[in-house]
């Protein structure tokens, strides 16, 4: 196993190494200087999309969502607050099916809110629907091994 592991800075979308071993909470990007684990999920359009995915080697739970869908509108404080529990363990974003196109087909979204778990550039596991803090974490955890 590898001493470091590669995080997408949320930021500038570089890609930083991080020592096993090191305090990731505090950690900041080598480019810009922001922290790369801020508790807030990260928008990702369909140019960011592939690097985030695939260049970090911490799993990825991404919601695909819409303005005008209201089981998206529920979901989201639940999601946000998800995000702010589990960093630095995992990665947290958000894809806005209507603005990002190429990725929600690519994925064949057909329902939203739709969470993806990614884990070095492959899905692992989908759900569709809105879910509760407790039920999201659950399914977080079931499936992130």
């Amino acid at each position: 196993m590898s001493d470091n592991y590669h995080v997408v800075c949320p930021a500038c979308a570089a890609v930083n190494r991080l020592p096993n071993d090191s305090d990731t909470a505090s950690a900041k990007c080598g480019k810009c200087h922001k922290i790369l684990f801020n508790g807030t999920p990260v928008a990702l359009d369909d140019a960011r999309f592939n690097k985030f995915i695939e260049r970090n080697d911490l799993p990825v739970v991404v919601d695909f969502w819409a303005k005008w869908c209201g089981p998206c509108k529920m979901m989201s404080p639940v999601f946000a607050e998800t995000a702010q529990e589990m960093e630095p363990a995992l990665r947290f974003a958000k894809v806005d099916t209507e603005q990002a196109q190429r990725v929600a087909t690519r994925y064949n979204i057909r329902s939203i809110p739709t969470i993806i778990l990614f884990s070095k550039g492959r899905e692992i596991a989908r759900q569709a629907g809105a879910m509760g803090r407790d039920q999201l974490k659950a399914w977080i955890r079931q499936n992130s091994g």
